[in-house]
């Protein structure tokens, strides 16, 4: 066997671990447009998906049965986006109680959120807002991933977010402050290559220094995305094919980490469920170092609002 095939082996995730948790290959969020597709289809096309938790908390219909219709087929994993892990609230143990009984049915390869805050004072904003990066920050957010971990009894996996502001307060670069919560609490880290370029591009860091300074034997996933370019700044959309430097970023994470599991974002204007396939198979290709036809950032040509993650479930 080549040495190019059996890298190639670790990187598409055959044998590979990290914190016990194995690559699972190349999967796609699971939404609602695809599900007349997915219920006819006895073949998903794709090795697993990921789901928004907060959608199905509290869900009994016909989602619900969807969702087990594909667990019952391909692996699962519970991505949230209301954890609130950076914000001054207490945690909320009515949100947590009820993302540990999806997870007691679904039975997910592993739970995911963001290091952001989502809320403050009990109101949820709906949207994933920067914290400042110092070491008080850090204690903070540490100690609330130990007793989410404790409670879950399993790591948690941490995403790095898009943003558009930074604090002044901040004092450790986004990637320096992951490493350190790794350490701290070794909880797992799903990294966002998109929102790392989103980010790299509004605040001017270089977007390879941030993938490289990781702690990549934490790293268990991948997300790729594509953003739009609004003139003063990127938006991270979900709702474009995945630019050419964003795959860029992508087989860089893949060949530092050793191979990791890989999501495609796509939770707008979105494609028929073939042509969704079809984006995520560029990421084998790339793997396979293949040319990857140059494929620009999505540029914003009129006054139609642009928004960051729309989810419409």
């Amino acid at each position: 066997m080549s040495n190019h095939i059996k890298s190639m082996q670790s990187l598409s995730g055959e044998g590979s671990s990290t914190l016990g948790l194995r690559n699972l290959g190349f999967g796609v969020g699971l939404r609602p447009q695809h599900f007349p597709y997915l219920m006819k289809n006895d073949d998903p096309l794709v090795d697993w998906f990921e789901i928004i938790s907060e959608n199905f908390m509290d869900n009994h219909g016909y989602a619900r049965h969807v969702l087990q219709h594909i667990r019952s087929k391909r692996p699962v994993v519970m991505h949230g986006v209301s954890m609130n892990i950076g914000s001054t609230d207490p945690l909320n143990w009515t949100y947590l109680h009820k993302l540990k009984e999806l997870a007691d049915v679904v039975q997910p390869e592993w739970i995911s959120d963001h290091l952001c805050w989502t809320g403050f004072a009990g109101v949820n904003t709906h949207d994933l807002l920067p914290l400042p990066l110092n070491e008080e920050s850090l204690m903070h957010v540490a100690g609330r991933v130990r007793e989410i971990q404790d409670f879950l009894r399993r790591p948690l996996i941490i995403e790095n977010p898009s943003t558009y502001l930074e604090f002044s307060q901040s004092e450790l670069s986004e990637w320096e402050f992951l490493a350190l919560l790794v350490e701290q609490t070794n909880c797992g880290l799903l990294l966002d290559v998109n929102n790392v370029y989103v980010s790299a591009h509004n605040h001017s860091f270089d977007a390879t220094e941030y993938v490289r300074g990781l702690p990549h034997q934490n790293i268990v996933q991948l997300h790729v995305a594509g953003p739009t370019d609004v003139g003063d700044c990127l938006i991270d959309t979900h709702d474009q094919p995945v630019p050419t430097d964003v795959w860029r970023l992508y087989k860089l994470a893949q060949e530092l980490t050793g191979g990791v599991a890989t999501l495609l974002e796509w939770d707008a204007n979105i494609p028929d469920y073939p042509e969704l396939v079809a984006e995520l198979d560029k990421a084998k290709a790339v793997l396979a170092g293949e040319a990857i036809q140059d494929v620009p950032i999505h540029r914003q040509s009129d006054d139609t609002p642009v928004l960051s993650t729309p989810v419409v479930f």
